[in-house]
């Protein structure tokens, strides 16, 4: 549930710049279907699989608190988007501050997930 939770509220930054610049608020998501060659459907499939390793990753590196989930989320953005999506014209073409953002955003709420679960395990144990 967490995970879900962080895959949508990650979005939140680039969706209120989206909102703002009155931009189309699926760009994104047809932007990560492009890289397997689909839509919004696509799209959708690969930001949860995408997701789903590095929640994966953060979670087996124990990446933990605020600063290092921010940190995570920055590492993060630079290899998805400056690394893997420059070769992706629709990524390149996204708004980059927004895009940066989301993926902080991320690893913030994974890794204040990892807090929470390790703080209920101390209070039940």
């Amino acid at each position: 549930m967490r995970f879900l939770l962080a895959v949508v509220l990650s979005g939140v930054p680039s969706t209120v710049h989206a909102l703002m610049a009155g931009d189309d608020l699926l760009r994104a998501t047809r932007a990560a279907g492009a890289l397997v060659g689909g839509g919004v459907r696509s799209g959708v499939v690969v930001h949860v699989a995408v997701s789903a390793f590095w929640a994966f990753v953060l979670t087996r590196l124990r990446v933990r608190g605020v600063v290092g989930g921010a940190v995570a989320g920055l590492v993060i953005a630079a290899l998805d988007l400056e690394v893997i999506g420059r070769h992706n014209a629709r990524i390149r073409a996204l708004p980059r501050i927004p895009q940066w953002l989301d993926h902080v955003a991320f690893g913030v709420l994974v890794s204040a997930g990892s807090i929470s679960r390790r703080k209920a395990r101390t209070f039940v144990s």
